[in-house]
């Protein structure tokens, strides 16, 4: 019996040990596995010294891959594009360019139209992708915003197609009136006749050439340099002295007041130039034996004290449709009224540059069949001049490119400015 126990206690003792050496080393299996092998260290995808750092600073949208194409370093403007989702590329075309790169080594580059992430508009967005080897394993992706220029080219080509058709207008009359006058040379009365239109069509020429002198002045000069004190009521004065003829020819009044001895602090020129934009567009815009009114006032506002110069008509008003549209370049709301007044569809355009180049702005209230008020609204001399100071005049907004504009004002009475004293043509 006692060696029956002393055999059985062995083959226990023997059990035990045989257990305990059998986890040990499966526990000693499972820390060999965990640890990284020399192999490992190489499968593991790992930037090129100083890539972090050129990446970090790129303008474009960069996104490394490997070989799984999963992504290793992408950069903040890359998940702002919506072009990495969940630690993973989510722009199928660049995918397959990856792959194909990863496959042969060969650097590849394509334009895009891409569904823009949070809007339901259903906007393009245009980019341009490059896609390179980097390394032996890795795939680096740029990626280039081409939407604003896109957006910028589009409109130039428009402005140049309408340039060139405001142009040919006058030139091919002028053609076709100097050809007529050739042929009715024997008739002095046809000649005096034709020779008066071609004095009209030069005349439109002119306007125009002269327009887009003034459009590309205003937007490229800075206001801040000839920057001076300009009184109201002497830009106000110009105004109406520069229309005084064609308010005559149409027996059309023109009242001015309002508060007296106010002063904008910026360019003389743009600025009597955007007023009278605005009072000429009214009478050329208001039918015979009518009043044109200018008005001017202080208004406080939370930056500073501000001049409002409204101009009120009582022509023939602006649709809903058509006020959003009224300050872009070459639009009418009358293309037969325009070509009879011999308007370019500039004037708002510049006055609207004018007006966003002195931190200020230009708004319109219409009525149709009961006339419209144009202001404009600009930071009076004493905070203009202060803030000018610091050479920290804001630029156009999103849409300046355009002309367009995206505010309007409620005026109580289309016919405020009428209070003030009548000034007869």
């Amino acid at each position: 019996m006692d060696v029956n126990a002393a055999v059985a206690a062995a083959a226990a003792i023997a059990g035990v040990l045989t257990g305990v050496i059998a986890v040990l080393a499966f526990r000693w299996s499972e820390r060999e596995q965990k640890r990284p092998t020399r192999t490992s260290l190489h499968t593991d995808p790992v930037l090129p010294p100083g890539v972090d750092t050129v990446l970090s600073v790129l303008r474009s949208s960069a996104v490394v891959l490997d070989e799984s194409d999963a992504v290793v370093k992408a950069s903040s403007a890359a998940y702002a594009l919506g072009l990495v989702r969940g630690g993973k590329l989510a722009v199928e075309p660049m995918i397959l360019m990856a792959r194909d790169t990863r496959r042969d080594g060969e650097i590849r580059q394509v334009e895009l139209d891409l569904p823009r992430r949070g809007t339901g508009r259903g906007e393009a967005l245009a980019v341009s992708a490059r896609v390179a080897p980097l390394g032996s394993r890795l795939v680096l992706l740029l990626v280039e915003d081409l939407t604003e220029a896109r957006r910028i080219e589009a409109v130039r080509r428009d402005f140049v197609a309408n340039v060139s058709h405001e142009l040919k207008t006058p030139v091919g009359a002028l053609s076709l009136l100097s050809e007529a006058v050739m042929g009715a040379s024997e008739e002095p009365e046809a000649v005096e006749r034709f020779a008066g239109r071609m004095q009209i069509e030069a005349t439109r020429l002119t306007n125009l050439v002269q327009e887009l002198i003034d459009l590309s002045r205003v937007q490229n000069d800075d206001p801040l340099e000839d920057a001076e004190p300009v009184r109201v009521d002497e830009l106000v004065a110009e105004a109406i002295d520069r229309c005084r003829h064609q308010a005559g020819t149409k027996q059309i009044t023109m009242a001015a007041g309002g508060t007296a001895d106010l002063r904008l602090w910026g360019n003389r020129g743009q600025l009597a130039a955007a007023l009278g934009n605005l009072v000429e567009n009214a009478v050329n815009y208001s039918p015979a034996r009518t009043r044109v009114g200018i008005a001017a006032r202080r208004v406080t506002a939370p930056g500073g004290d501000l001049i409002e110069i409204a101009v009120t008509d009582q022509g023939i008003g602006i649709s809903e449709k058509d006020k959003e549209r009224v300050f872009e370049r070459f639009y009418r709301v009358d293309p037969a009224r325009s070509r009879a007044t011999g308007g370019t569809g500039l004037g708002l355009a510049i006055v609207k540059h004018v007006a966003a180049s002195h931190s200020g702005e230009v708004t319109v209230w219409s009525s149709e069949g009961q006339g419209s008020t144009f202001t404009l609204r600009l930071p009076e001399a004493g905070a203009a001049r202060d803030r000018a100071s610091g050479h920290q005049m804001p630029g156009l907004d999103e849409d300046d490119e355009t002309g367009q504009t995206d505010g309007t004002t409620t005026v109580s009475s289309p016919y405020e400015p009428f209070s003030a004293p009548e000034v007869h043509p």
